[in-house]
């Protein structure tokens, strides 16, 4: 990221005084078709009240994108904004540039969220079974903006009503290299199989599921496993997650949608695939949240591990919905460093083992408490594992 030469701004200035050009005679036109409809003329039949409509309304739509690329040409070369993050940026596509745009984004978004919505009610009441996500009450107000408001927020919480020793078992794959597209489609085509259907596969990467469900689509179906998949089948999600909830032998590949809102209780998904730790994107947006976050609380560190524990916890959370529920979550990345692990909920079992013992482990079923310290279980999670 580089700030902006005396020539960019120069052409910005140039670009600003030409779309306000632009906009005054829109702005004029526009009154001007309001006039009519407010006080409409005697020749103003049906059918040309719903053109003129039809025309303000476009106008309006295209007068605001004027002011708002003015408001950001304007902004160009001028002192950056703390709550705000800018920056410009060129889409590409195979080499080829399709679309260029200015970006504003807040920092921080809950503060607008506790200013409009949280300072103004009367009380708000916000909850969430992963709100902490392995962290304390200060990562759950800053989650929520309570951390904005004049006044503490009031902590609440209940205990699980779930059994996680005995509904459900982590497992992090050891021997599956990363970047090995090969290997992760025959991980996920013989998970699925050992556990009859009833998968839910979870990617970060929509380029990685696509090549995955190509290379294991036709293999399952001759097993008797339908895959359907996000980005694939030219079905809405919606609809999708109600197919996969209808059929136990059916298996569903998807993304971050799928990770975060997908509501399947029962026997339907009984193993959850994720194909690695959910690292935050390095980009603009992040790096600024990221620099914030080290300047206030001094480690921009912890800052990817509250995401990261965020979104594994929000994984997790689609395998027990019901006190009868039960599965497995398996992690095929080794990398997984152990300080991340408190995503999961306490007293969950979890084990490193090879891809051949999370085969078995699904295919019987949860393993007993008794059985950890069998060959392949690492009982004791305390170092880190270096990645």
């Amino acid at each position: 990221m580089a700030q902006p030469n005396a020539a960019l701004i120069d052409a910005a200035s140039e670009a600003q005084q030409a779309l306000e050009s632009i906009s005054k005679p829109l702005t004029l036109l526009g009154q001007r078709l309001e006039a009519i409809i407010t006080d409409p003329p005697d020749w103003l039949d049906g059918a040309a009240r719903a053109r003129i409509e039809g025309a303000a309304g476009s106008l309006v739509w295209r007068i605001d994108t004027l002011r708002s690329w003015s408001a950001m040409l304007a902004r160009m070369g001028t002192e950056p904004h703390p709550d705000f993050a800018d920056w410009l940026a060129i889409d590409r596509v195979e080499g080829r540039e399709y679309d260029i745009g200015m970006h504003r984004h807040w920092i921080d978004p809950m503060k607008p969220v506790a200013e409009i919505v949280l300072k103004p009610g009367h009380g708000v009441l916000a909850t969430s079974a992963t709100l902490r996500s392995g962290g304390d009450w200060t990562n759950a107000e800053a989650r929520t903006g309570a951390v904005h408001l004049d006044h503490g927020a009031q902590h609440f919480s209940a205990a699980s009503p779930f059994d996680y020793a005995q509904q459900a078992e982590v497992m992090i794959i050891t021997d599956v290299k990363r970047g090995d597209l090969a290997a992760l489609a025959g991980a996920y085509a013989a998970l699925i199989t050992a556990s009859g259907g009833g998968a839910l596969g979870l990617f970060t990467a929509i380029r990685r599921l696509k090549s995955v469900h190509a290379r294991i689509a036709d293999r399952l179906a001759r097993d008797g496993l339908p895959l359907f998949a996000q980005h694939i089948d030219p079905i809405d999600t919606g609809t999708l997650v109600d197919i996969f909830r209808d059929d136990p032998h059916a298996s569903l590949l998807g993304t971050d949608a799928l990770r975060d809102g997908v509501d399947v209780p029962g026997h339907s998904l009984r193993l959850v695939i994720m194909e690695q730790i959910p690292w935050p994107r390095p980009d603009i947006l992040h790096r600024a949240r990221r620099l914030a976050s080290a300047q206030q609380s001094g480690g921009g560190s912890a800052y990817d591990d509250r995401i990261i524990r965020a979104r594994l916890a929000q994984a997790f959370g689609r395998l027990i919905r019901g006190k009868g529920d039960k599965g497995h979550f398996v992690l095929l990345s080794a990398a997984a460093p152990s300080r991340l692990m408190s995503a999961f909920p306490a007293g969950t079992p979890i084990r490193r083992v090879t891809l051949d013992q999370a085969v078995i482990a699904v295919k019987s079923g949860l393993s007993p408490a008794t059985n950890f310290g069998q060959e392949g279980a690492i009982p004791s999670l305390d170092e880190d594992i270096p990645f």
